[in-house]
């Protein structure tokens, strides 16, 4: 059982029997709660905060939890925030254009499911595959540093922009960036959001390869950019149809993922990376390499192709990626990379949203990377990915054929997966969530009409093998309720 469910079912338990306590009457100690239901102290002060949260309880620090008088204060009447509507709009010549941000693409991989939901929609390594001690030790390291509670430099760590430099230009390093080419910003989200503020404004488009990240489509439309798809294949951006795009649009940005692609799992072919490169310098365009994956890669990838920023002499790339998947979603540490007059807009745009990246982050990311667990952990999380994925891939083409998939990647946390024709998207993943498996849904991967339904399946954020054939199990029997008549089908699994 995991803490999350433990703190829910004891959250249920608690609010059951408050009821025979009278109003202002004490609850028992949480050393009794802890030896009633041998849980954690972390549980019951958790499972007591999510009861004062709902005004079931009241908390005295140092004297317990009380049962909440009935009633409370009085709730307010609603006011009238209709108004609000005109202010939140953007002003333009011919009146109020409605302006909205969307963040469910984004939603759908942070929301925690329900407790006993099996994750295929997860964006991050299930805590068994991060590297807790690890981070814990780096942590406490940083902590006792001289001045590591100090405010760092704006740009970041002199010795952390250097190693992710290095880490950009590859074991040549003549061609790549050196760190004062480098920002260090608040993970790859942030990275992405400074970099599309830097270098379009509002209205302009902004070519995005489809499908692609819900992410960055969301923190286009935020900043009023206008995202334009150019579609992939199995070898990547299709570079004729960038040229088209770029001809079509005038625009002067195109984003783009070369490495183990999010949702597509493509590598950008050998021949292709070249002609991206060409044909975006010829048009006066910047590429944002969003290296998300570099070390996502599995244990059978091979030579990985280096970074676009790799052998730019020419400042065309702007070059980001972050420590915060391959380690934990909280250390939110990533990294900018820019030459040229565009590097100073970035520090600015930088500088004014975020002021700095807190130092013991940064700090304890320094730690972890130049210490000894580093490289372990690179292969342990390289060696445990393959597996998980070809376990999903087989058990999907024996549990639910039906579900067309394209090439297994070698890197990355998930697959792309076709859904047959007719089939209704929000029905489907309805049910699978009633079935107890979140999966996410492929529309939100499209910036316009998308060619099929489709579900993008992850592995890594799931225990091991045996969830994920729990986990299509469970696919398998909302595939039966939801999807068009005859289009399902496969071997039962086991129960």
């Amino acid at each position: 059982m995991t803490e999350r469910s433990s703190v829910a079912e004891l959250a249920g338990v608690l609010r059951k029997e408050v009821d025979r306590y009278s109003p202002g009457e004490r609850l028992p100690s949480s050393r009794a709660l802890v030896e009633r239901f041998r849980v954690s102290p972390v549980t019951v002060s958790r499972a007591l905060a999510q009861l004062a949260a709902e005004g079931v309880v009241v908390t005295r620090p140092g004297a317990g939890a009380y049962r909440a008088e009935p009633g409370g204060p009085a709730t307010p009447a609603p006011g009238d925030t209709s108004w609000q509507e005109v202010a939140l709009s953007a002003q333009a010549a011919a009146g109020p254009v409605p302006r909205s941000v969307d963040a469910s693409g984004v939603l759908v991989t942070l929301a925690e499911p329900p407790p006993g939901v099996i994750e295929f929609n997860g964006g991050y390594l299930h805590p068994s595959l991060q590297p807790e001690r690890a981070l814990a030790a780096a942590l406490a390291r940083a902590g006792r540093r001289p001045g590591a509670w100090n405010r760092p430099p704006t740009d970041g760590l002199p010795e952390l922009r250097t190693w992710f430099a290095r880490q950009i230009a590859g074991p040549g390093g003549e061609g790549g960036p050196s760190g004062a080419d480098v920002l260090i910003t608040a993970g790859g989200q942030s990275a992405l959001t400074t970099a599309l503020r830097a270098l379009a404004p509002p209205g302009a488009p902004v070519l995005v390869e489809s499908p692609t990240y819900p992410g960055m489509l969301a923190v286009a439309r935020a900043a009023g950019q206008r995202p334009v798809p150019v579609p992939v294949d199995a070898d990547g951006l299709r570079p004729e149809l960038l040229a088209a795009a770029l001809r079509a649009t005038g625009a002067r940005v195109l984003v783009c993922q070369p490495l183990f692609q999010n949702p597509t799992g493509a590598v950008l072919a050998r021949e292709r990376r070249r002609e991206v490169l060409r044909i975006a310098r010829e048009a006066g365009a910047f590429v944002v390499e969003d290296d998300f994956a570099r070390s996502l890669a599995h244990e059978d990838a091979g030579a990985l192709p280096p970074p676009l920023a790799a052998d730019d002499p020419d400042g065309v790339v702007v070059h980001l990626r972050s420590l915060t998947k391959i380690t934990s979603p909280s250390l939110r540490v990533g990294a900018l990379a820019a030459r040229g007059p565009v590097l100073e807009r970035l520090r600015a745009i930088h500088v004014v949203d975020q002021f700095f990246v807190p130092r013991p982050l940064q700090e304890a990311a320094l730690e972890l990377v130049g210490s000894p667990a580093w490289p372990r952990h690179l292969r342990a999380v390289a060696a445990a990915l393959r597996p998980r994925r070809d376990h999903l891939a087989a058990e999907l083409r024996r549990q639910v054929p039906a579900l067309a998939q394209a090439a297994a990647p070698r890197g990355g946390f998930h697959l792309w997966v076709r859904c047959p024709e007719g089939t209704d998207e929000a029905a489907l993943t309805g049910a699978a969530l009633r079935a107890g498996v979140a999966v996410t849904p492929g529309r939100p991967y499209f910036c316009a009409e998308p060619p099929a339904v489709h579900l993008r399946l992850g592995f890594a954020a799931t225990a091991g093998t045996a969830e994920i054939t729990e986990g299509v199990r469970r696919l398998r029997t909302a595939c039966a309720e939801a999807l068009p008549h005859g289009a399902g089908g496969g071997e039962p699994a086991p129960a």
